[in-house]
C-alpha cells in the first residue's frame, strides 16, 4: 500500500469515527499509539481507547493512533516500504517522539516488530539511535512478564496508565537529554528501563539475579504504579465510536477494578488489587452521553458484583434504554433482581466461569463456589428468561484425573436440565456453549512455579473431554489444542533469550515451531521446568505488590484442596468452612 493509499483509508477510517481527537503537533510531546492489531480489534479494546484519552487529556501531548494494516493491505504495504503513519494526520511513526504500544496478548507479540518494521525502526532498543522515536511498551502483559518483549523496548511503563501517564508527561519535560529521560523515568513508579539491568544466569540456565547497570541508579525491582482509589478519575469508557469494530454501537465502561476471589490462577486477581469500584453516578453520566452513538452498554470488570452500587447502576442504564451485557458474571453474586434487569434490556445470553466441574477441584484453584450454589445461579439464570448460558473450563489442573473431566459433563448436564425446565414450556429452548482451555501457569499467580502439564497428558484429557461432551443436545464444547497453549505458554513463561525466536515468527509468517528451532530457544525448558527452586523468575524484575510467600501459602493450600475465602465469603460460611476443607 502506497502513502496516499495510506492516506486515504486514515481519511475514510475517520469519516466513520465520532469522538477522535486532533491536536496540532507545534511544542508538543507527539506519541503516536499503536495496538499490535487490526483497526477492528484495536478499537474494540477499553484499554487502547483509555490510553488515547488520557494522553490527549494532557494539554502538551498529542497522540495519534497506529493499528496493523489487514493482511492483505500489510502485503502490499511490506512490498512497497512505504512509511507507516498515523491515523489523525497521516504523518510518519517516525517522526514522532514516542512510539508507544498497548498489548493485550502475548500473540500479538510478533505484531510489534511488524510494526516496528513498517515504520522503518530497528527492532532491538540496542540497534537504535537517539533520533529514533523512543518505543514504550505498555499494557496488560507488562503486569505479567514483560521480559520477552524487554530487547525491543527502551521503556516499559508497568500499571495503571492513570499513574503512569502524568509522571511521562513530567520527565519529559523536565529531562535535558534522551539519557537524561530514561534516568529519570526509572526513578518514576511503573517505569522499567530494561537496557538499565542485567541478568545473570546460573549454570543450568535459570536466572540467578538481575543486577542495575553501574551509574543508572536503577531501582529493584520496578515497583508496579497503581491507583490508590478511583474517586478522583474517570471510569475508562468507549470514547470513539465507530461501525468497523467488533462493538461498533456498544458503550463498554469498565464498573470496578479488581477482585477479591484470588482464584489462583488468575494473574488478573492478584495483579489489580485493591478492588476499586468506579463512581456510580460517573459512570451513569457518561453512559447518558454516549447514548446518542451506542444502544447497548457492555459492562467491564473482572468482578461486576464487587461493585457495591451494581443494580443501580444497572437500573439507571436500563431507564435510558440500553441493552446491557456484562462481560461475565460472578456466581456467587448473581442475585434475582440484576438477571430481571439483564433480560429486561433485552439480553438472553450470560456468560459464567464455573472452571472446574467438581467441588473438590474449584477448592484446588480457589473458586469459591459449590456446585449446589452453581445450580442454584443456574436456576436463577433460566428462571428469569435468560435462554442462553456461555461456560468456561480449564483441563490440566494440579491435581486432576478423570473424575474431575466427568464431573465436568456432569455439571454441564445438570444445568442443561435446569435450562429445558423452564425453557420447553416456553417453547424456545437456548443452548448452552462451553469453552475449555488448558492451563497455562501464569507468572505472578500462586501456579506461577508449575511446569505445565505434559502435552501428551493434555491431548488424551482434551480426547476424553471431547468424548465425554459428544452427541448431547443443545450443547456445544469448543476445546481449544494443547498445541496452541504451547507457545502462548512459552512467550508467558519465558525470558529475554526467547525475544530470538520472536524475531524468527515475525519474519516467517508465524510458524513458531521453525522459530523456536532457528533461534535455537529451548521451549521446553521454559514450558515444563518446575521452577519452585530458582533463585529469581523471569517477572520478578517487576513488584506487582504480592509477596511470594503469600503464593508459596496458596500453592499449598492449592494440593490440600483448601479455600482461601475473600472476606465476605468468609463470614457468610464462618460455620461451614472448617467442615469443608
Amino acid at each position: 500500500m502506497k502513502s496516499w493509499q495510506q492516506r486515504e483509508r486514515a481519511l475514510d477510517i475517520l469519516s466513520k469515527e465520532t469522538g477522535y481527537i486532533q491536536k496540532p503537533h507545534g511544542g508538543r510531546l507527539r506519541i503516536a499509539l499503536a495496538f499490535p492489531n487490526t483497526y477492528w480489534v484495536g478499537m474494540s479494546n477499553l484499554g487502547f481507547q483509555t490510553v488515547y484519552r488520557l494522553f490527549n487529556a494532557q494539554p502538551d501531548i498529542v497522540c495519534e493512533r497506529v493499528f496493523l494494516p489487514p493482511k492483505q493491505e500489510l502485503a502490499a504495504q511490506l512490498a512497497a516500504g512505504a512509511p507507516l503513519v498515523t491515523i489523525e494526520s497521516q504523518t510518519p511513526v517516525r517522526d514522532f517522539d514516542v512510539f508507544a504500544f498497548s498489548v493485550s496478548f502475548e500473540w500479538d507479540y510478533v505484531n510489534v516488530l511488524t510494526l516496528l518494521r513498517l515504520a522503518g525502526i530497528k527492532p532491538y532498543a540496542a540497534e537504535r539511535t537517539t533520533h529514533d522515536p523512543l518505543v514504550m511498551v505498555g499494557g496488560a502483559v507488562t503486569f505479567v512478564n514483560p521480559e520477552p518483549l524487554a530487547p525491543f523496548a527502551d521503556v516499559i511503563a508497568a500499571g495503571e496508565a492513570e499513574v503512569l501517564i502524568p509522571s511521562l508527561e513530567r520527565a519529559f519535560r523536565e529531562a535535558p537529554d534522551r539519557d537524561g529521560l530514561l534516568r529519570q523515568l526509572a526513578q518514576e513508579r511503573g517505569f522499567y528501563i530494561p537496557s538499565f539491568y542485567e541478568p545473570h544466569y546460573a549454570v543450568d540456565g535459570t536466572i540467578d539475579r538481575y543486577e542495575p547497570v553501574p551509574g543508572t541508579h536503577a531501582p529493584m525491582p520496578v515497583r508496579k504504579a497503581a491507583l490508590r482509589g478511583t474517586d478522583a478519575v474517570d471510569p475508562p469508557c468507549t470514547s470513539i465510536f465507530t461501525p468497523d469494530t467488533e462493538f461498533g454501537s456498544r458503550f463498554l465502561v469498565e464498573v470496578v477494578r479488581g477482585c477479591a476471589n484470588l482464584c489462583r490462577f488468575c494473574w488478573a486477581g492478584y495483579n489489580y488489587l485493591p478492588v476499586r469500584a468506579f463512581p456510580a453516578d460517573r459512570i451513569l453520566e457518561l453512559a447518558r452521553g454516549a447514548r446518542a452513538h451506542a444502544s447497548r452498554a457492555g459492562l467491564v470488570s473482572i468482578a461486576l458484583c464487587d461493585h457495591p452500587e451494581i443494580e443501580r447502576i444497572l437500573r439507571g442504564l436500563l431507564s435510558m434504554g440500553y441493552q446491557i451485557s456484562p462481560a461475565s458474571l460472578r456466581l456467587d453474586d448473581l442475585t434475582d433482581p440484576i438477571v430481571k434487569m439483564l433480560v429486561e434490556s433485552g439480553e438472553r445470553s450470560i456468560t459464567i466461569a464455573p472452571e472446574a466441574g467438581s467441588d473438590r477441584m474449584r477448592r484446588v484453584i480457589n473458586k469459591t463456589v459449590t456446585e449446589d450454589e452453581i445450580l442454584d445461579r443456574a436456576d436463577v439464570i433460566f428462571r428469569n428468561g435468560i435462554e442462553n448460558l456461555k461456560l468456561y473450563f480449564m483441563i490440566g489442573l494440579p491435581t486432576e484425573d478423570d473424575d474431575d473431566l466427568v464431573a465436568i459433563r456432569d455439571l454441564t448436564l445438570k444445568m442443561r436440565d435446569v435450562m429445558l425446565k423452564y425453557a420447553r414450556p416456553r417453547g424456545q429452548i437456548g443452548k448452552i456453549v462451553g469453552s475449555v482451555n488448558p492451563l497455562i501457569p501464569k507468572p505472578a499467580t500462586a501456579y506461577q512455579w508449575l511446569p505445565m502439564e505434559d502435552p501428551a497428558v493434555t491431548d488424551r484429557k482434551i480426547k476424553r473431554l471431547r468424548s465425554l461432551m459428544s452427541g448431547i443436545d443443545n450443547v456445544y464444547f469448543n476445546i481449544k489444542s494443547e498445541r496452541h497453549s504451547y507457545y502462548q505458554a512459552l512467550l508467558s513463561l519465558g525470558d529475554r533469550r526467547v525475544a530470538p525466536a520472536i524475531v524468527a515468527a515475525e519474519r516467517n509468517g508465524q510458524n513458531w515451531r521453525a522459530a523456536v528451532e532457528e533461534a535455537g530457544v529451548d521451549a521446553d525448558f521454559f514450558i515444563f521446568r518446575d521452577r519452585s527452586r530458582d533463585a529469581v523468575l523471569p517477572w520478578d524484575i517487576i513488584d506487582g505488590g504480592m509477596k511470594s510467600t503469600f503464593f508459596r501459602n496458596e500453592f499449598e493450600k492449592s494440593t490440600r484442596a483448601e479455600w482461601t475465602l475473600p472476606p465476605k465469603r468468609a463470614h457468610e460460611n464462618a460455620g461451614l468452612l472448617l467442615p469443608m476443607l
